[in-house]
């Protein structure tokens, strides 16, 4: 008999959705990465829950639905296995604090939840599938344990979430024979001989999934094996006579009740649909932007407005006002080669399109592009400074760059896209490029109607949400950060990007055959230690010479075997001669494959590499730099530092020049801490290690060995960064009570230091964030976790981001005031490049006694802090001769 539901005069068969609401949390929060909102509360396994949740409702159109949970740590089987389910380790508390608002979005779907004392969600889902059985109605089980395949039948099928949340494999009566050869019945039998580790369901000792197949093959069940046990031979029978017991007791633990004495039938469990407005209320709270914005619930608020636009075949100077939004269409993100699309401007009631082959050949566009009086408001200025120097156009009077202002503003969150930055401002009226472009191999571009409609949209965008970005930052009190470092920083940046670093392509080349030689040799030296022939590069193979053929003591070993990390192979050196190859092997590997090989894959037509400077990326304010990254060519080694020898000026006879600031983060360490002893130090311009040395040890200056200094520099530098006893100890190769008491002397020696440190986590806790020097922020959820590991980490990022962040503003302004000098003293003098504390320059040698006197000047005059800064500079014909 099939039980139907009425709906508007017409039978519908009833589809029952049972979920398994703790196992499926648990999955979605291991399967995804660490979220939070902008209130701190993580929101990953909520997230992966929605996810799930709404791929299940559009394919499944059920009619019932509920979400079963655990009601508790204790149920009835631990009462006959006291150690059931005792390995499970403690809910993490980023998991535990979700499940108040998972609670809150199932009651927003208007699903009905149910927890039952004393028992599981499996039995709870056991007990009405067997009611929706025998009513005929068909049901789908879904959960994150296999643990419930066991209910199939012919009208049930239980999914079970795989990897990912949302990758499900389908479990029939049919699937269950084909994967097992087993019927649904007997996954129990199975689960009694070999046991389920997650559970600790002990089974039988020493018998796995494949010798239980086996036996139910043969006998059908538990209790048949047990009946035909004499037909076992040797260990096999030995390990089933002596845990009979407990393979039916691991039976009886994995059999789901089916009888629950629950209050809640499938009659109650109809459902109708969301309450639209509470979901997105919920999706609100935990900033489900891309749910807020494909939903259909939400169809009606970010449906887009018709907007009016003109494309223009020409340029007539009466429509380039005092103020525009101006946007460069790029193809891709790479814009030093990449197809410019277009170009689209933006008034307060006016919006236009134009090609670029209609911007290029217009002189009312480049007077106005290049008068510094009319200001322009841009995505990603930088970006656009580049590529309009590939068309010889250079813009002048950036006004506004809304990457910059939002990227202040947070710089937690990575902005790839302009539809991305806007939606932070509840601005939904731009498509992501990938809506339009689509990606991968199906990546082309549209027609001019939908690519027009798109620019036009951009410099809209840009005009509208500007000045709630502006408003931001007005009320951080980051209004000057933004207006006198980062947007004028952005053209400089653009400038130095477009004009590129030359590189000597043939000396590179050569490097890369000189270090190809250098590696068939000491590959020839592995060899012979290992008396053979193998793969280096394969860490199976090399974990076998390692720790069987030359039987070198195991440090970590992994799911496929040895582990022959880094950090692995440096424990062992010292132990056999083969560990210091391998490590030179890898180290020099690198350097040809990354740093030379990739080097020449960079260089562009003209000779020269541009890399791109990511200014609106990192959380500290620093620079990165990619395309090639130029900040990360390793120093360490003499072929990584030969590598500079290929970097030369684009002008011959010319002159490579670097200026370094000197220890510029401990400086701003002694101006942030107030410490008088780190003060007088710089001020007086003393070996900074030295003195820490002198008044850690408590011994005069003279008397500092170059360990005692070591051991002070490691702990100059660690301060910054947050160091740990186990880190120092690690650095040093000492004790951790050894690092924690050498830690504990410094702070006693510097207290201004340790006042430091201890009111950066106090502000931290009170505000959310911490500023650098001209007030960025880095904002800081997890400062106040009851999750010890994270709260440390926020900690240590409150004592160190002012530091690092303040440095990094510091380089910037000095890059700002480089550029102003240059141009004032009208000399020839490029800017090529800011990597870390550095900047190079290539210059005529006829101005090089004029740079010798104001780059220095320049740059320690950038800020004023309590004490001096210290520029150190150098030239020669290459990079590398600037050291």
């Amino acid at each position: 008999m099939t039980a139907f539901l009425f709906e508007r005069g017409n039978f519908v068969a009833k589809k029952i959705l049972l979920l398994d609401g703790n196992s499926l949390a648990y999955r979605a929060f291991f399967a995804l990465p660490l979220l939070t909102n902008e209130q701190g509360v993580h929101t990953n396994a909520v997230y992966g829950f929605t996810m799930m949740l709404q791929k299940i409702l559009e394919e499944e159109q059920p009619t019932h639905m509920i979400v079963a949970f655990d009601a508790g740590k204790t149920t009835f089987r631990n009462a006959m296995f006291g150690e059931y389910k005792g390995g499970r380790q403690k809910t993490p508390p980023e998991l535990s604090e979700q499940f108040p608002y998972l609670r809150k979005l199932i009651d927003a779907y208007r699903i009905k939840t149910y927890e039952l004392e004393n028992y599981e969600a499996d039995d709870i889902i056991g007990t009405l599938s067997l009611e929706a059985e025998k009513e005929g109605d068909e049901v789908v089980v879904i959960s994150g344990d296999k643990d419930l395949t066991q209910l199939a039948s012919p009208s049930t099928t239980v999914y079970i979430t795989r990897k990912g949340i949302t990758d499900i494999e389908k479990y029939t009566v049919d699937h269950i024979r084909e994967k097992y050869g087993l019927s649904p019945e007997q996954i129990i039998d199975m689960k009694g001989l070999m046991g389920d580790s997650s559970d600790n369901i002990p089974g039988v000792p020493g018998v796995g999934e494949k010798t239980a197949l086996k036996l139910l093959a043969a006998y059908g069940s538990v209790e048949g094996v047990y009946e035909a046990i004499d037909e076992q031979k040797g260990k096999l029978k030995e390990k089933l006579a002596a845990n009979e017991e407990l393979a039916h007791i691991s039976k009886k633990l994995a059999t789901i009740e089916r009888e629950a004495p629950i209050e809640v039938s499938i009659n109650d469990l109809g459902y109708s649909g969301p309450d639209q407005d509470e979901l997105i209320k919920v999706w609100n709270e935990l900033a489900f932007k891309s749910l807020l914005e494909k939903s259909e619930y939400t169809q009606e608020e970010t449906v887009k407005k018709d907007l009016e636009f003109e494309v223009l075949s020409e340029i007539d100077a009466s429509i380039l006002e005092d103020e525009m939004a101006i946007h460069l269409e790029m193809y891709d993100e790479q814009y030093h080669t990449c197809d410019l699309l277009g170009v689209s401007f933006a008034t307060a009631d006016k919006t236009y399109v134009a090609t670029m082959e209609t911007i290029t050949s217009s002189e009312a566009f480049r007077a106005w592009f290049e008068d510094e009086s009319k200001k322009k408001f841009m995505s990603d200025s930088k970006a656009a400074t580049a590529a309009f120097l590939r068309c010889g156009l250079e813009v002048k009077g950036v006004d506004f760059d809304l990457m910059l202002g939002a990227y202040i503003v947070n710089p937690s969150l990575t902005y790839t896209d302009l539809s991305n930055i806007v939606q932070e401002y509840g601005y939904t009226e731009v498509s992501q490029n990938e809506q339009i472009y689509g990606k991968g191999a199906k990546k082309s571009v549209p027609g001019d109607l939908i690519l027009h409609e798109h620019l036009a949209r951009k410099a809209r965008t840009i005009w509208e949400v500007r000045p709630l970005v502006l408003k931001k930052l007005e009320e951080n009190e980051q209004f000057g950060l933004y207006r006198n470092l980062e947007l004028p920083l952005a053209t400089i940046l653009g400038a130095m990007e477009s004009f590129g670093v030359k590189v000597d392509r043939e000396r590179l080349a050569e490097m890369g055959k000189e270090l190809s030689h250098k590696l068939e040799k000491i590959e020839f030296e592995i060899y012979g230690l290992a008396g053979e022939r193998f793969n280096i590069n394969s860490t199976k193979q090399l974990g076998t010479i390692l720790f069987e053929k030359l039987g070198l003591p195991v440090q970590k070993k992994t799911k496929t075997g040895y582990s022959t990390a880094a950090d692995v192979l440096e424990k062992l050196e010292g132990k056999h001669e083969i560990i210091s190859y391998i490590l030179l092997y890898r180290q020099l590997g690198k350097i040809l494959s990354t740093y030379i090989e990739g080097l020449l894959k960079e260089i562009h037509e003209d000779g020269k590499v541009h890399t791109r400077f990511q200014q609106a990326l990192t959380t500290t304010g620093r620079l990165s730099s990619i395309n090639p990254n130029l900040q990360n060519i390793p120093v360490r080694l003499e072929e990584g530092r030969k590598i500079r020898k290929a970097f030369v000026p684009s002008v011959p006879g010319w002159l490579m020049v670097a200026a370094d600031y000197s220890q510029i983060e401990l400086r701003v360490l002694a101006d942030m801490s107030k410490d008088d002893s780190l003060i007088d130090a710089f001020k007086h311009d003393m070996d900074i290690h030295t003195k820490t040395a002198s008044d850690v040890f408590h011994v005069p200056a003279e008397e500092v060995t170059s360990n005692m200094r070591r051991a002070a520099k490691a702990v100059n530098f660690g301060i910054v960064y947050g160091i740990s006893d186990y880190g120092l100890s690690q650095s040093l190769n000492i004790t951790r009570k050894e690092a924690a008491e050498f830690i504990d002397s410094y702070l006693k020696s510097f207290p201004g230091v340790k006042n430091y440190m201890d009111t950066s986590i106090q502000t931290a806790k009170k505000n959310g964030f911490v500023t650098t020097i001209m007030n960025r922020r880095r904002y800081l959820p997890d400062i106040n976790s009851s999750n010890f590991n994270l709260r440390s980490f926020a900690e240590r990022t409150a004592m160190n981001t002012p530091i690092q962040g303040s440095a990094a503003d510091i380089i910037k302004k000095a890059m700002i005031d480089m550029a102003d000098a240059l141009e004032r003293e009208g000399m020839q003098t490029r800017m090529l490049l800011q990597v870390h504390d550095e900047l190079i320059f290539e210059a005529p040698p006829e101005e090089l006694e004029k740079l010798k006197t104001l780059v220095p000047e320049v740059m320690e005059n950038a800020v004023e802090l309590n004490v001096p800064l210290k520029v150190d500079f150098a030239y020669g014909d290459t990079w590398y001769d600037t050291k």
